[in-house]
């Protein structure tokens, strides 16, 4: 039987890739958004590992609304994205300081 500690374990090395992607490489919106999602997955096995761990279906049910915005998040994002490479011809972050106000 795997022990809550090595989901922990998991969880946090997931987070800590994902963090470390996003201050490594803050040109690529991609990655950028990538790094967002392996945050969110990273979050998303602490909470199945603590309803697992204390029998309590409730975490499970939260993940699945993670899921759902996180998919929204990232179509949502893929849709601006599309529209920026269509207008600017770069995904570059740098690129787009156009946006701001």
């Amino acid at each position: 039987m795997i022990a809550l500690s090595d989901y922990l374990i998991l969880a946090a090395i997931l987070f800590g890739i994902s963090v470390a992607g996003i201050f490594l490489n803050r040109k690529n919106i991609i990655v950028l958004l990538m790094s967002i999602e392996l945050m969110l997955l990273a979050v998303n096995i602490n909470f199945i590992a603590f309803s697992h761990y204390l029998g309590d279906i409730a975490g499970q049910v939260f993940v699945f609304f993670i899921l759902t915005v996180a998919a929204a998040e990232a179509a949502i994002g893929l849709a601006i994205l599309v529209v920026l490479f269509r207008n600017k011809h770069t995904i570059n972050v740098e690129d787009l300081d156009s946006l701001k106000g």
